[in-house]
């Protein structure tokens, strides 16, 4: 019985309020040793602002207790935490957007604040002082990361020379450093490919089998279920319903969710995989470092053609490239519109030519997160809105950002509020909206769900759906294989920088069939 388990944090009568926002409503909260527990819910539940208390981020606006270990916790910051406020073996948390910082390297962000100890020489006291040995923080680095089964990461790299899967799984090696005996992994399977969740499920099953516990919080319902030994969803700040594994039903937790059944379908409900023949994008040859080697591919106007792959695949770079942020060191892009043919050579270009680049790294290459929805929104689309194409008139810029708030149903304050303080699927809904607003004929759209709910998931879906209707074309690269099965008319799949296979849209196409190109 659950009862008879040895409870390792409990938490009860939590309250967090944000101003006028209540984000906890007097939440009871209980993990067990040896659990691994699932939290789901909408963007805005509550998941992140619970977990992220309880591992010293933030502090509650007012808890009736939460003990850890049976003794009262209360951690001042995140390291307090993780360090079980001084008493060792603490809480350890994998937050959902970055948690390294891009000037330094790899190791001194895994040692950052502890770089004392690799001073080369010691005083009798034991305080170090003098330079820093970095060929032994090197080498502790690169233990560090092997010991959660990394081998291909440079300690002495620049962090901002690392790809997305790349930095998270360093920052994943940074906490266990610590040997916490309960981690958080906040939304982090959304960062990975397939060879990276394999690494994080390993280490979720080593808790689990070591008496440690972790939560886990994912939008993705079928990651959870498979997961997870118990899931709590949360809706609006409150605990709506735990659910225990032999109760898990896909129907039932979506509704506990969102309070509603979900209307509509998820993905496309038909399997035509036909286009249109014109071909609005195309490269030939693309090589740039070892992410591609020479590849070709064709864009067609209707079409949605996904990308697919391990993390290192090269389709991240693919993307970037094909939008003009990434130079090719030989190859060509070219972009077909009304305009005749160009060739894409940076992102003005590709802006001109109506095409609209959404990237996995939302909050530091798709958004400016101290600016306003307006402002992000509006940035794209001057060319529809400004008088004469060069007066930007304030009454015409708020109708054009209000229109793009309404159609694609951000929850705000206003057009003003920060993006910076949205939920992770407001800030993806404020990105689309800046290139679907303008009128983008051609979108190259990198992990579009990543980190969103099932609820905004299934509006973007239908959002591109009707874009393709529309003649629209649409690049799809994504890490989640019913996405790239659920949407696409075609699928590529990549490996070493390479296109190794192609697929049609099809009922009979399985995620087995395609994964055996990917590794």
């Amino acid at each position: 019985m659950q009862s008879e388990r040895q409870v390792i944090l409990q938490i009860k009568g939590m309250t967090k309020t944000f101003g006028p926002v209540t984000a906890l409503k007097d939440v009871d909260l209980t993990l067990y040793r040896g659990d691994v527990l699932g939290l789901i819910g909408e963007n805005g539940s509550g998941k992140s602002t619970i977990t992220s208390i309880a591992a010293g981020m933030q502090k509650a606006t007012k808890v009736e207790s939460m003990q850890y270990k049976g003794k009262d916790w209360s951690p001042s910051s995140m390291l307090d935490a993780l360090s079980g406020c001084g008493e060792g073996k603490g809480i350890g948390m994998i937050v959902q957007e970055s948690g390294t910082i891009a000037g330094i390297s790899v190791a001194e962000n895994i040692f950052l604040g502890e770089l004392d100890r690799f001073r080369v020489w010691t005083f009798k006291s034991g305080k170090t002082f003098g330079p820093i040995n970095k060929k032994k923080m090197f080498k502790a680095a690169k233990d560090a990361l092997q010991a959660i089964g990394i081998d291909n990461i440079n300690p002495a790299a620049p962090m901002a020379t690392l790809d997305f899967q790349a930095r998270k799984l360093v920052e994943i090696a940074k906490v266990l450093l610590k040997d916490p005996d309960v981690i958080v992994i906040d939304e982090t399977s959304t960062a990975l490919a397939h060879d990276g969740r394999q690494i994080l499920y390993n280490i979720i099953n080593r808790f689990r089998g070591t008496e440690k516990a972790v939560i886990f919080i994912s939008h993705d319902l079928d990651e959870i279920m498979e997961v997870c030994d118990t899931l709590t969803v949360l809706r609006d700040g409150n605990i709506i319903r735990t659910f225990d594994r032999a109760e898990y039903d896909p129907d039932e937790i979506r509704k506990a969710m969102i309070g509603r059944e979900l209307q509509g379908d998820y993905y496309r409900s038909d399997y035509d995989p036909t286009y249109g023949e014109e071909v609005v994008l195309a490269c030939d040859n693309l090589v740039y470092g070892d992410r591609l080697k020479g590849v070709g591919l064709q864009l067609h106007k209707g079409e949605i053609l996904g990308i697919g792959g391990l993390a290192h695949c090269g389709m991240h770079s693919l993307g970037k490239v094909l939008f003009g942020a990434l130079s090719p060191q030989s190859g060509t892009v070219t972009v077909t519109d009304r305009g005749g043919k160009a060739i894409v050579k940076n992102e003005s270009i590709a802006m001109k030519h109506a095409m609209g680049y959404v990237s996995k790294d939302r909050d530091t290459e798709s958004l400016a997160l101290s600016a306003s929805i307006k402002d992000n929104i509006a940035i794209a689309g001057m060319d529809k809105y400004a008088v004469g194409k060069f007066l930007i008139w304030d009454p015409l810029e708020k109708k054009y950002v209000d229109e793009q708030i309404e159609s694609l149903s951000i929850k705000c304050s206003d057009r003003n509020q920060a993006v910076s303080t949205l939920s992770g699927g407001n800030k993806q809904k404020v990105v689309f909206g800046k290139w679907v607003g303008c009128g983008s004929e051609i979108l190259i759209l990198d992990c579009p769900t990543r980190g969103v709910d099932i609820g905004v998931k299934q509006a973007m879906y239908q959002l591109m759906y009707k874009l393709k209707q529309e003649g629209k074309a649409i690049l799809l690269i994504s890490e989640e294989m019913p996405e790239l099965m659920g949407m696409s008319d075609r699928i590529l799949i990549m490996k070493d920088g390479e296109i190794k296979k192609e697929f049609l849209r099809s009922k009979d196409l399985s995620d087995a069939d395609i994964i055996g190109y990917m590794i």
